[in-house]
């Protein structure tokens, strides 16, 4: 299903080289103030340009095209769609045969019986990021006062992301990373023991986020080597105000009001410059395979945004469900 969120419901729809692709938000409260200037700084971080990232250029220019009216949200479903001018669907013709190594071409084509889009890895790829950056950008004007920023600490197992990226370059292969997102202001007692954690809701919106393999909040895998003792965050005043942070601003599965912080692991991009070997379904047999295509090499210099987003549209909806229980 392409839906999620249970008050704050989005649905992303369209595919890569496909005419547009978009977002449609139900549930968005009516009032909200929405100019196209207000999503430009978070799409304009999502564009590719810099070294290590795609060639391929998109105008990325939102249009609203229901659920807005005076420039205010009106509480119907609020539909966002970007238009695909930049695509060359041609240089997918090879993975008709040869499903690339690391992509969903393989699984697409069995699940959807060779019905789906493949140019581009079609409804799978990275390029409906744009509509998860655009309702990232409506959850955070739902989010008042609640602080969101995500970073890149580190690609190819660099702190120099410069130098990595550089490194990338020269040897003409793909590279992860580790992007940190932290979140300020928010109040005590968001989220759910079990299934609506805070953190299983977070990571379920970060992991459709194409390339992310992992999570941890707080101190993460780290907190398997500690102590009860050393892990416990003691609480130094009656607002509950810890002197440390293992917990990442969670415990139960409910924010305490401290900075909520986690963590998520980039894989390289799948499609790499080197050559590689896969299986050709017309030929039935393993041959030599290079992908085609514009392609970023380190695909997590573009995903801080984007981990924003989905943490704020998962927070938007936790915030909404807990209003509404009042």
């Amino acid at each position: 299903m392409n839906t999620h969120g249970t008050i704050f419901r989005i649905s992303i729809f369209g595919e890569s080289h496909g005419k547009w692709v978009g977002a449609l938000i139900d549930g968005c409260p009516a009032g909200i103030s929405i100019t196209e200037g207000d999503f430009l700084p978070d799409l304009n971080r999502r564009k590719a340009g810099a070294a290590g990232t795609t060639p391929r250029q998109e105008s990325d220019t939102p249009i609203f095209t229901s659920g807005v009216f005076n420039g205010k949200t009106t509480g119907a479903p609020l539909t966002i769609v970007f238009e695909n001018n930049n695509t060359r669907p041609t240089d997918y013709d090879a993975i008709k045969d040869t499903p690339r190594p690391g992509h969903a071409d393989f699984v697409l084509n069995k699940k959807f019986g060779g019905f789906n889009d493949y140019r581009g890895g079609g409804h799978s790829s990275g390029r409906l990021t744009v509509a998860l950056v655009a309702a990232g950008v409506v959850a955070k004007k739902i989010l008042k006062g609640i602080g969101i920023t995500a970073t890149l600490l580190e690609a190819g197992g660099n702190t120099d992301i410069e130098a990595a990226i550089k490194k990338a370059v020269e040897q003409q292969d793909s590279i992860g990373g580790v992007v940190g997102c932290k979140v300020n202001g928010l109040p005590v007692g968001l989220g759910e023991p079990f299934f609506n954690s805070v953190e299983s809701c977070i990571s379920h919106a970060v992991f459709a986020i194409p390339a992310i393999k992992g999570i941890e909040f707080g101190s993460g895998f780290a907190a398997a080597q500690m102590t009860g003792s050393t892990h416990n965050d003691a609480f130094i005043d009656a607002a509950g105000t810890t002197l440390t942070n293992h917990a990442g601003g969670i415990n139960g599965g409910i924010t305490n009001g401290n900075e909520l912080t986690f963590r998520v692991a980039v894989k390289p991009t799948s499609s790499t410059p080197q050559p590689q070997q896969t299986w050709n379904n017309a030929t039935q047999a393993v041959e030599g395979f290079t992908v085609k295509g514009r392609h970023d090499l380190c695909i997590a210099l573009r995903v801080p945004v984007v981990v924003e987003a989905a943490t704020a549209i998962a927070l938007a909806d936790l915030m909404l469900a807990a209003k509404t229980a009042l």
